[in-house]
């Protein structure tokens, strides 16, 4: 009896729905259709056309990701138009019989005039989201950097995310020769090692931080691997508290644990001698006492903050 009335109530609530909200109602309050799919076809030749001058760059993009998903599984209108979904309109090229730099075409070349902004613009249609969240107004924006300036569309050159070189190292590297050359140095990052890439710090796209790093500061980016230096500690050391950036630099260094100065002479830029003897290179018994070895940190073992009661002066 009781499954009966519920099934009588259900049909009751389906009849009061659809007379309620008719079959015209429900058309007239369907969402928008996107902008891609009401893009008017006027000046499109197609990429059938577009192959018949350009059959070996059509082949290349066809064994990269992007191609392999537009040419066999386009996934909405502006997929579908192919070439032009990316170059423009093709007709009047075609017309003009072809050539660099006739009928207006997007090239995405070096010397391609449209402006950097028209560019990125193409390609922001579809790559607007996630880690691209941030990019207009970010560093790389602001400096005219082409989104083509680090990645190969039309081309495999990387084994991941279509960049213009083989790696991430060598696409960063490009612009900054400096970071890069810094990796080469004795006491460095892994990234030589394949360990991990410019990427896992920092966000090319862009990032409401300095520097596009991913996190807050240069501290919690470090905290990320580094995270025994996190604390709380009951006895902070300031300039660690403030940035690790203060006594280390992350890009590589020729001193030990990437140091940007040698101990103790990193130490004494902020402690001056006082209750003992600092000098590293005296040939007295109490200069060698506290600098040989591990210099400072023979005593001052918890520089980075110490929870001992007695850890004041970071030796315990």
């Amino acid at each position: 009896m009781s499954r009966s009335l519920g099934v009588l109530g259900g049909g009751v609530l389906l009849l009061l729905f659809v007379l309620a909200f008719p079959s015209s109602s429900l058309a007239q309050q369907a969402p928008p259709k996107p902008a891609a799919a009401v893009q008017a076809t006027d000046g499109y030749v197609g990429s059938d056309t577009c192959k018949g001058c350009h059959e070996e760059v059509d082949q290349k993009f066809a064994r990269t990701k992007m191609g392999r998903l537009m040419l066999r599984h386009p996934r909405n209108t502006l997929e579908r138009l192919g070439c032009e979904g990316c170059h423009g309109p093709g007709k009047a090229h075609v017309d003009a019989g072809g050539g660099r730099g006739v009928g207006g075409m997007i090239t995405f070349a070096k010397n391609d005039r449209t402006p950097v902004e028209k560019r990125n613009a193409i390609c922001l249609q579809c790559h607007q989201k996630g880690a691209r969240l941030f990019w207009q107004g970010s560093q790389h924006e602001s400096r005219d950097v082409a989104c083509t300036n680090c990645h190969r569309v039309m081309e495999d050159a990387s084994p991941r995310f279509q960049l213009a070189k083989e790696t991430v190292i060598d696409t960063c590297g490009q612009c900054h020769l400096q970071k890069r050359a810094q990796t080469m140095r004795s006491s460095h990052m892994p990234l030589r090692e394949g360990k991990m890439t410019c990427t896992d710090c920092h966000n090319p796209h862009g990032t409401v931080t300095p520097t596009l790093l991913k996190e807050n500061s240069v501290n919690e980016t470090c905290y990320t691997c580094h995270a025994e230096k996190r604390g709380p500690f009951l006895y902070v050391h300031a300039p660690v508290n403030e940035s690790c950036g203060n006594c280390h630099d992350p890009h590589g260094s020729n001193h030990e644990k990437m140091l940007k100065v040698a101990k103790p002479r990193l130490c004494q830029q902020c402690h001056i001698e006082s209750r003992h003897p600092t000098s590293p290179y005296g040939r007295d018994s109490a200069s060698f006492r506290f600098v040989l070895g591990r210099s400072c940190t023979n005593c001052h073992a918890n520089i980075h903050g110490s929870n001992h009661p007695s850890g004041f002066s970071f030796k315990r």
